[in-house]
């Protein structure tokens, strides 16, 4: 089974204007309001894709309550634990000329909360996959997901993590199964700039060292890298199509390679349905469906460099 988790989901409020003046009253021709956060992403992806998954986490107050409905109208199963006070968070992105984005507070998460999710993952049995995305509120430990693996290590459960910088870092001595840094994010561990996949390959393989099985780098136009635990490095081509909103490619790139993984296929098609599932949601500007990554497969040429 798989698994999703994401510690402060919200609800996505994103408003198109033509101009976007402050000081003034600004007229919207379009709006959409979806759930979002990383887990929740990687869990409709998942599911358009056909694999079944649970998506965990907190929500609090009435957003809280539209965003399990949202998810459950998309057919994502939930079992979300229900905050005693506030509200789960709405975030503001008004689209004019330039994009500006306001996101608010995470809801207060007590210890007795949190112990209550950690008592759901203890729930979890040998061959399943649990997927940790997305930032850490402050509120919580920022050790929380390599707490996480520590407490499930030796239980046979495959631990994909998706953070970014010393929350990334930190993570590793966990030994998670599969991290999803991109270029940007690879090189600033590293201090230094990742302008080719050689490059790449290089700083997955020094995260491997560091503790993780296998290493996916995401490198938008020049396509992705993986570092696999066999010893196996890839690479796979990026499909071609206009971008009209990067939002959710890297979480649709976890979810594609699991999707297939789960589904018994090679690490090179996992990371061929990966590079083909970022894509169609960058393309499309909403979170891939099936036709879609299905479409781009044929494009995308993986080789071993």
């Amino acid at each position: 089974m798989l698994y999703t988790v994401t510690l402060s989901p919200s609800l996505d409020y994103t408003v198109w204007t033509d101009k976007l003046t402050a000081g003034a009253v600004n007229r919207a021709y379009d709006t959409r309001i979806v759930a979002g956060g990383k887990g929740i992403n990687v869990s409709v992806v998942l599911k358009n894709l056909g694999c079944e998954n649970t998506a965990l986490g907190f929500t609090a107050g009435f957003t809280g309550a539209e965003i399990e409905r949202l998810l459950k109208e998309s057919g994502v199963d939930t079992r979300f634990l229900h905050l005693p006070q506030g509200n789960s968070r709405i975030n503001v992105k008004l689209s004019g000329e330039e994009e500006t984005e306001i996101d608010a507070d995470t809801p207060y998460i007590s210890p007795q909360s949190l112990e209550n999710l950690l008592q759901e993952l203890d729930k979890l049995h040998s061959g399943d996959c649990l997927v940790l995305a997305g930032s850490i509120p402050s509120c919580l430990p920022d050790t929380l997901y390599l707490d996480i693996m520590t407490r499930l290590k030796g239980r046979g459960i495959r631990i994909i993590a998706d953070a970014s910088g010393s929350s990334l870092v930190s993570l590793l001595k966990g030994e998670p199964f599969l991290v999803k840094p991109n270029h940007i994010e690879l090189g600033e561990i590293f201090g230094i700039s990742i302008t080719t996949p050689e490059e790449a390959v290089k700083y997955a393989v020094a995260m491997q060292e560091s503790g993780a099985e296998n290493v996916l780098v995401s490198m938008a136009q020049m396509g992705a890298v993986l570092a696999c635990k066999s010893g196996e490095r890839l690479y796979c081509s990026a499909p071609k199509g206009k971008a009209v909103n990067s939002v959710g490619a890297g979480d649709s790139m976890v979810a594609g390679f699991l999707a297939a993984l789960t589904q018994g296929e090679s690490m090179a098609n996992a990371l061929k349905m990966g590079a083909a599932a970022g894509s169609a949601s960058v393309f499309s500007g909403n979170l891939a469906t099936k036709e879609a990554v299905m479409a781009l497969m044929p494009e995308i040429v993986v080789k071993s460099i």
